[in-house]
């Protein structure tokens, strides 16, 4: 059997110089090691395969070279750097800390700090995955971690920083390490594939770099997946079925469906993903990041978030010209509301469907009222088809002034409904009996009100608010006294409650004048006074504050020959 390496271990960067993406850290670690300045606990942070623990090794073995070169190289000649290198130095200790979480594994640890090194200056503790650890083993570390021998440095490593506590955030020197673009991705597997002698194309290493993302062991990963299923030719048609990735032609014609208003286009392109077996729910996610990614080409200040190959930027770029930002913003929306229902809808696919047909409608909706009217206008035409009989003289100019006196009149109107559907006749039949009765309603537009008719039509005002549930609660809870015929007033102890009423006040009131019938209606908003005296604290005064608002109460305390408490 071949002494077959996966690229990940293969390719692990050995130098500083070879890490990738990481520049910030390792010239941080360089300049510590040439001025001697190292610090006793380091805690390196951020996302998988991003060279957390590949930093630690190399800076552990360069502290510890013998002959280091340029001040911050290892030779890899020493008695320390081979050791390192075959994997028997004893002064770098690895603690793999998801399985060794305990106090005892770290009191164990602790023991093992007493011993100095047999070879080289320091002895380096890398703990992986820190953040397993308990809170009894973080406790017990504590000591050790902030006044450690001096020969003795830490290096902790974690992808979530945020559940190692404070204290020990406290004691070390925190680096955060980047995510690895796509680009410098796809420029080191490149090299790989150079090296290896293998033909790639870049559209398919630009699949590997965004499915890898961020990460360049998941890189390394999926390029060795893929050399096993295409050989030493890698193309991208198949990249994208060995990793099971929707094509981005299946996007960029979505789009285009979309921009033609297409319907019957982008429900047979949905039915085409589906039948090659990928789910609904990740086109839906797919087509909102590639819609993204149009909006960032859209601006040249913006360009630099689009990571992708160059071949793609330009299809990105030439899309993004067809495509308005409103239009942009509405579809994203759209996709974006689709995608929080989609997790709890029954029917998953009439919920893409519609959330497709609305991308489609999204350059049509204003145009749609302007369809219907004209629908209408023409078809009345006919009943002007009496009209040239009365027009044989030619006196035109009487028979225009006698059209538009019989067009108010009671012949005309039955011939309407001819026009719209069944159910219109109704619809158009309470307009007409409305229109008539407005003549005759001015001498009952100011009439009197009681406050028991305020009252009612002040608590019905809350049903046509019930999108607005703030605003209903506040109708429900305050109630209009009449002043006079014209006023009433509404008193509200809480000032923010009152500006959200008077904000509302005007159209209230709209509504309070129509149902009452009494235009010259005034309601007023005031704050109410506020007495020290009114506050109740004992039985007694509770129950007398209740029974003044409510005098029953003191009717059913007397007959009941009830006590208060």
């Amino acid at each position: 059997m071949s002494d077959y390496i996966v690229s990940a271990r293969k390719y692990r960067p050995q130098t500083f110089e070879s890490v990738i993406g990481q520049e910030a850290l390792t010239q941080t670690l360089q300049n510590a090691i040439r001025q001697n300045h190292l610090a006793h606990a380091y805690l390196f942070c951020g996302p998988r395969g991003v060279g957390k623990t590949t930093c630690a090794r190399i800076f552990a073995k360069t502290i510890n070279c013998l002959n280091p070169q340029n001040g911050y190289d290892a030779c890899n000649e020493c008695e320390s750097c081979k050791a390192f290198n075959e994997q028997r130095s004893f002064n770098i200790h690895e603690l793999d800390a998801a399985s060794n979480n305990s106090v005892e594994d770290i009191r164990a640890l602790i023991d093992q700090v007493r011993i100095p090194p047999q070879i080289g200056k320091y002895s380096v503790y890398i703990i992986d995955e820190v953040h397993m650890l308990s809170a009894g083993a973080f406790n017990a570390l504590l000591k050790t971690l902030e006044e450690p021998p001096s020969y003795a440095i830490f290096i902790l490593a974690t992808t979530e920083k945020h559940k190692v506590i404070p204290t020990i955030l406290s004691r070390c020197q925190v680096y955060d390490l980047n995510r690895i673009t796509v680009q410098d991705t796809i420029a080191y597997l490149q090299k790989v594939a150079k090296n290896e002698g293998i033909t790639v194309s870049e559209e398919a290493l630009n699949v590997v770099a965004q499915k890898a993302d961020g990460g360049m062991r998941d890189a390394l990963s999926i390029f060795d997946q893929l050399v096993a299923f295409c050989g030493n030719t890698i193309t991208y048609e198949q990249t994208i079925a060995v990793l099971n990735v929707l094509n981005s032609d299946y996007y960029f014609s979505m789009v285009e469906n979309a921009l033609r208003h297409d319907v019957s286009a982008a429900m047979l392109l949905l039915n085409e993903v589906i039948n090659h077996g990928f789910d609904a729910g990740h086109f839906i996610t797919g087509l909102a990041q590639h819609l993204r990614d149009v909006l960032v080409s859209k601006d040249a200040q913006t360009l630099p978030l689009l990571e992708t190959s160059e071949s793609i930027r330009a299809r990105y770029g030439q899309q993004a010209q067809l495509c308005s930002p409103i239009w942009i913003y509405q579809a994203l929306d759209v996709l974006n509301t689709c995608d929080i229902n989609y997790r709890t809808a029954r029917n998953k696919r009439l919920t893409v469907e519609l959330a497709l047909i609305k991308l489609c409608r999204l350059g049509v909706q204003e145009a749609v009222p302007q369809a219907t009217v004209p629908q209408a206008a023409p078809k009345p035409a006919p009943a002007a088809k009496p009209a040239p009989v009365a027009t044989p003289p030619t006196t035109t100019a009487p028979t225009i002034a006698a059209a538009p006196s019989t067009t108010p009149s009671t012949p005309t109107m039955p011939k309407i409904p001819k026009v719209s559907l069944g159910f219109g006749l109704k619809k158009e039949a309470k307009p007409a009996d409305s229109a008539s009765a407005q003549p005759t309603a001015p001498e009952e537009q100011n009439r009197p009100f009681t406050d028991d008719q305020l009252r009612d039509a002040w608590v019905g005002l809350a049903a046509t608010h019930t999108g607005e549930l703030r605003l209903k609660q506040l109708i429900e809870s305050y109630m209009p006294k009449r002043i006079d015929q014209t006023t009433a007033e509404i008193q509200m102890p809480n000032p923010w409650q009152m500006q959200e009423v008077k904000k509302a006040l005007p159209g209230l009131l709209t509504q309070l004048r129509r149902t009452l019938h009494n235009t010259d209606l005034q309601i007023r908003v005031v704050q109410a006074e506020f007495s020290q005296e009114q506050m109740a604290f004992t039985a007694e005064e509770k129950f007398a504050l209740m029974a003044e608002q409510n005098p029953a109460l003191t009717v059913m305390k007397e007959k009941l020959d009830l006590q208060i408490d």
